[in-house]
């Protein structure tokens, strides 16, 4: 069927409200838009749906999410009646529309006989997490876009672990979303009856209790807060977001008692009207938080994205302004923290480990090696590293203390597999009080890293590549860079090409040999310097990824490097 024909059928179908057959019918005359909104569906991959909000095949509206949960519901069927009587949970964001998508998702699946724990508002993402190990479900749908900009929504799908949804899973809903008819297949039942059925539950403060005693549990030196707790002053902005609640309470337990909120962004709301992006990576978005800060004398803070799974920091510098510590320099933070904090206590296990994504900071790594624990690495996205996770502590072999990503995700202790801004924000806010004590910003200790343990630095380029031809452009660029393959990068020699689609690790000098990560296309090449560069096609959004890891003889050689591959990088789109 043509992006035409299928236009037609929507506004046709007595699925659409008058409304939304109007919102079609206003872009008759554009080709263009009709052609956008129709030549594709939306792609379900492992992090399920994301896209614009609207009507269309190829936008997030109430029929795609209705179509995705009845093909999700008859995976679920199908994984036999145990599977059936688990349930599933189900919740929500800020989002325009989320709660919406939430009770239409949870309707489906009732309608298809599985039970569902409904959360009864917004939550964050790793509550969720919690909920589906907490109770023993089969699965979990959340309806979020993360920190996308407001026009975004998107539909995250998990399985029993937790975790987001593993390979196989995923492509029995994308299958069945092909083969089901987009309106006809879907079976729903009225939300009122099925609260009145018993068929869907709501989740509240019981809920809430069980997950934040788990995240309390990540304290890992009480008495450095308590010390520094009378004097010790931070900033916290939830960006409008799920955090508002949740995060300023258990900073409330954690025995902090000088915590300043950004009120005008404690007010939940999608249209995210004081930022530009609800982003914690972007600084512009901590304007209000800095100016908060200034005023109260605060030198540390804190920001959650909208779903609250990704937190981002901001520290007072010694000109007496607030600098943004990048996603890697907060976990290597975090990590050399943690290893300090649980060795003064007694606490730090024989076994400790860490774990990555392969486009991380190699910093972490030297961190790992000179204080004796484990390093390991995973794909991309908290799915692959709770699967590392799980593999590495089945048999009792290591014990996790943290992992994370640079995009400002951590994962902490064994109740979520997904990133936590809550709990990372209890071991960033014990940080800081603690480095507070000891006359240090985390400014202050990140460059006593940097002398401990080398310099190190990070850039990530986005080679968008929107519509149609640049999903093409997309292909044709990593089938190039794997047809002639790469011997030098800004005219530094190839020392070791990495292609993580067939598992193979090539030298300079031809040797070939197996890795253990294989089937994700991404390449990776270090070079001659010690600088890593990684490209990878985004699995959410239409552009590739570039990711310059550099390490320095010193603080402005570092920034060279990384200035140097980011040109090249850059270059890659023209």
């Amino acid at each position: 069927m043509s992006y035409r024909q299928e236009y037609e059928k929507w506004i046709a179908s007595s699925a659409l409200s008058e409304s939304e057959k109007q919102e079609l019918e206003a872009v008759r005359d554009n080709e263009g838009e009709i052609e956008s909104r129709f030549y594709a569906n939306l792609e379900f991959g492992t992090a399920g749906l994301r896209g614009v909000l609207g009507m269309g095949t190829n936008r997030m509206n109430i029929h795609v999410v209705r179509h995705a949960t009845q093909a999700f519901a008859e995976v679920i069927l199908e994984a036999g009646e145990a599977a059936v009587e688990k349930g599933i949970a189900v919740c929500c964001d800020c989002r325009l529309f989320s709660r919406e998508f939430a009770r239409e998702a949870a309707c489906v699946m009732a309608a298809n006989g599985i039970p569902v724990r409904l959360f009864a508002d917004m939550r964050p993402t790793p509550e969720l997490s919690f909920a589906i190990r907490h109770y023993g479900c089969t699965a979990g749908i959340n309806i979020t876009a993360s920190h996308n900009p407001k026009e975004y929504n998107g539909y995250k799908v998990y399985w029993s672990d937790g975790a987001q949804l593993p390979p196989e899973p995923a492509a029995a809903i994308a299958e069945k979303m092909h083969t089901l008819d987009v309106f006809a297949c879907v079976k729903t039942m009225d939300y009122e009856t099925a609260l009145r059925e018993g068929k869907i539950a709501l989740l509240g403060e019981e809920t809430d209790e069980a997950f934040l005693a788990q995240v309390m549990t990540q304290v890992s030196d009480p008495e450095s807060v308590r010390k520094a707790a009378d004097s010790f002053k931070m900033v916290f902005t939830p960006f409008h977001g799920t955090g508002r609640i949740l995060i300023p309470e258990m900073l409330r337990r954690l025995g902090m008692k000088h915590v300043f909120c950004v009120e005008e962004q404690m007010i939940p709301d999608g249209n995210f009207p004081t930022v530009k992006s609800p982003n914690p990576e972007n600084p512009e978005g901590f304007a209000l938080a800095v100016e908060l800060a200034k005023k109260v004398g605060a030198d540390f803070i804190l920001g959650s994205d909208p779903d609250a799974d990704r937190v981002g920091v901001m520290v007072r510098g010694k000109d007496g302004e607030f600098v943004t510590l990048s996603g890697n320099q907060t976990g290597v933070l975090m990590l050399d923290y943690l290893i300090g904090a649980k060795r003064r206590t007694g606490t730090l296990p024989k076994n400790a480990a860490f774990i990555e994504s392969i486009v991380t900071t190699k910093m972490a790594i030297e961190v790992a090696k000179q204080n004796g624990i484990g390093a390991f690495e995973a794909f991309t996205g908290f799915k692959f590293i709770a699967e590392k996770k799980n593999a590495l502590e089945e048999n009792g072999d290591w014990q996790v203390l943290m992992s994370f990503e640079e995009s400002y995700g951590y994962m902490l202790g064994d109740y979520v597999r997904d990133k936590d801004a809550v709990s990372a924000s209890l071991v960033l806010a014990e940080m800081a009080a603690w480095y507070d004590g000891q006359g240090m910003t985390l400014q202050d200790a990140l460059n006593t890293c940097f002398e401990k343990y080398g310099y190190y630095g990070e850039k990530t380029l986005n080679l968008v590549m929107p519509g149609i031809s640049g999903l093409q452009k997309m292909r044709e660029l990593m089938a190039s860079l794997r047809e002639n393959p790469l011997t030098e990068i800004a005219g530094e020699p190839v020392a070791l090409r990495r292609d993580y689609l067939d598992g193979s690790e090539t030298a300079a000098d031809g040797t070939v040999t197996a890795m253990e990560l294989r089937d994700s296309n991404v390449l990776s090449y270090v070079l001659q310097d010690g600088t890593t560069v990684v490209v990878r096609p985004s699995g959410t959004e239409p552009k590739i990824k570039v990711y310059v890891l550099a390490k320095g003889a010193d603080r402005e050689d570092c920034a060279a490097r990384v200035t140097r591959y980011a040109a090249w990088a850059k270059a890659l789109s023209e």
